[in-house]
C-alpha cells in the first residue's frame, strides 16, 4: 500500500537555528506587525487629555530646564551652538533610544497572556516597538527642524554638510542598540522582576554618563579623571555623531573610529540579544 505524504504549508517546531532572524515569515504575519505598530502608537495616550501633544511637551521642556541648569547655572559652554538647540538635538536622539530599550526590555512580561495562547514569531513585538516610536521620534524631530531653523534665520553658526547624509545610519544604531540591549533584559526580566524596578533609575545615570546634557569635549576638558566613562559609553559617540551632522561644527573633521567602533558592538550586542531572546522564548512561559 502506498503511503501518502502530508504536504504541510507551515511546520512550527522548538528547534531553532542559533541566529535565527526569519525574515520570510515575519513577512508571512506582516499584517500582525502592522497591527501591533498601530496599538504602540494608538493606545499609548489614549484617554489622555492632551494627547500627542506629549510628544512636543516632553523634549520642550526637558531642553528649557537643561539650558537653565547645565548653561545658564553650571555654566557648561556648547560652543558654537545655541545652549537651546544643542540640549533638543542630543534628547531628541536619546529618547529615541531610551524609548526603543524600555520598550523591548519587558517584552516577555508585558506579553505574557498573548505568547502564551497562539503562536507567531515572537520577535515581532520587539521590532514593533522600535518601528512604532520612529513615529514619536518623526513628532520630536520636527520640533527640532523647527527651532533649527528659527536659530539659522537669526544668525546661530549651524548648518548641514555631507555627513547630514548619515542620519538614516545614527537612526539605524539607535534602533539596533535598543533593539539589543532590550531583549538581552527581557530574557533576565522573565527570572528577576528586579530589573524592571532597577531600569528606569539605570536609565536616568546612563543619560548623565552619554554626554546628552553638555559636549563631551567639556568633560575631558573640565574632568578629565573621568572622561573616559563617557568616552567608553557608544551612546555618547552616536550623540555626538547626531549633533555633527546636524550642526556641521567648523574647522572639526568628522571621526570615523567612533562611527566604526558603534556599528560594530551595536551588530553585536543586536546578534546576542537575538540569541538569547530566540532560546528564552521556548522556556519563559514557566518562569514568567
Amino acid at each position: 500500500m502506498n503511503k501518502q505524504q502530508d504536504q504541510w504549508l507551515f511546520e512550527i517546531s522548538s528547534k531553532r537555528k542559533l541566529i535565527d532572524l526569519n525574515f520570510k515569515e515575519i513577512w508571512r504575519y506582516r499584517d500582525l506587525l502592522v497591527l501591533f505598530i498601530k496599538r504602540d502608537i494608538v493606545t499609548v495616550y489614549k484617554q489622555t487629555v492632551l494627547g500627542p501633544l506629549w510628544f512636543f511637551i516632553q523634549p520642550f521642556f526637558t531642553s528649557v530646564i537643561f539650558t537653565l541648569v547645565f548653561n545658564n547655572i553650571a555654566s557648561i559652554s556648547t560652543g558654537f551652538v545655541p545652549a537651546f538647540l544643542f540640549n533638543l538635538s542630543g534628547i531628541t536622539a536619546w529618547n529615541y533610544f531610551k524609548i526603543c530599550l524600555t520598550g523591548t526590555s519587558n517584552t516577555f512580561r508585558s506579553n505574557a497572556g498573548i505568547f502564551g495562547k497562539v503562536y507567531f514569531p515572537r520577535f515581532i513585538v520587539p521590532l514593533s516597538k522600535v518601528i512604532s516610536n520612529l513615529f514619536k521620534f518623526g513628532i520630536q524631530l520636527l520640533i527640532l527642524i523647527g527651532f533649527y531653523i528659527y536659530y539659522l534665520v537669526n544668525g546661530a553658526q549651524i548648518s548641514l554638510s555631507v555627513y547630514t547624509l548619515l542620519f538614516p545610519v545614527y537612526i539605524l544604531l539607535m534602533m539596533l542598540f535598543g533593539l539589543g540591549v532590550g531583549m538581552i533584559l527581557s530574557t533576565w526580566t522573565t527570572k528577576y522582576r528586579d530589573i524592571s524596578i532597577l531600569m528606569s533609575f539605570v536609565m536616568q545615570m546612563l543619560m548623565y554618563v552619554s554626554a546628552v546634557p553638555y559636549p563631551l569635549a567639556e568633560i575631558q576638558k573640565k574632568q578629565p579623571e573621568y572622561a573616559w566613562v563617557v568616552e567608553y559609553n557608544p551612546i555618547t559617540h552616536i550623540i555626538e555623531g547626531f549633533r555633527y551632522i546636524l550642526f556641521n561644527p567648523p574647522g572639526v573633521a568628522f571621526n570615523w573610529t567612533p562611527l566604526l567602533y558603534v556599528s560594530l558592538l551595536a551588530t553585536a550586542l543586536f546578534l546576542v540579544g537575538l540569541i538569547l531572546f530566540n532560546r528564552t522564548e521556548k522556556t519563559f512561559i514557566d518562569t514568567v
